[in-house]
């Protein structure tokens, strides 16, 4: 298995491990957070450094990912992935991603999603449980897609978008960059 880093150990973090376990590919070697959390551990897997201190942990057979959510800003989440790490994509085992779509680097796809064909998915997103991207529609960078959710076909999301728990973005919508769409929403 590929030894894994994890940058961010709140609660996204804890599900994000638990894809990561079921996927079988990365073994996680550790997490990174504020200083104050350095020692303890998340779902038994130690917090042990400081973000800051990543570079000492870079080599050929090192991947990380992201682990920090993102709600009201994708700032952290862009300046974390700015950092130029050798980052994985995750896709659960549980989750479908047609062989005709294409997921980004240091994406996260969550357990029961759906990529119908077509779709791509940027880099550094999470499409998290539940969510149904449908054909052709394309997702920007930075984005978090949240728990079922439904992106029809066609549709285009800006980059640095959230779209909230529940929401529909019906087909052919064009959702600007850096939009925030709440809970429940239909666009």
């Amino acid at each position: 298995m590929k030894k894994l880093y994890l940058i961010g150990g709140g609660g996204h973090c804890k599900s994000c491990i638990d894809v990561i376990e079921k996927s079988g590919e990365f073994a996680i070697a550790g997490i990174f957070d504020v200083a104050s959390e350095v020692g303890k551990k998340v779902l038994n897997y130690p917090i042990i450094d400081i973000d800051q201190n990543i570079p000492k942990y870079v080599n050929e057979d090192s991947f990380f990912l992201i682990t920090v959510g993102q709600i009201k800003s994708p700032n952290l989440r862009i300046k974390l992935f700015e950092m130029n790490l050798n980052f994985a994509t995750v896709i659960s085992p549980r989750a479908y991603v047609s062989k005709h779509a294409k997921v980004g680097l240091g994406t996260i796809v969550m357990h029961d999603a759906l990529i119908n064909a077509g779709a791509v998915i940027g880099s550094n997103c999470i499409i998290n449980s539940k969510t149904l991207i449908e054909h052709d529609s394309l997702i920007g960078n930075h984005c978090h897609i949240s728990t079922g959710s439904i992106i029809n076909g066609d549709c285009i999301i800006g980059e640095r978008t959230f779209i909230g728990s529940n929401s529909t973005i019906k087909n052919g919508q064009k959702i600007e960059a850096g939009s925030l769409i709440s809970y429940g929403e239909k666009a």
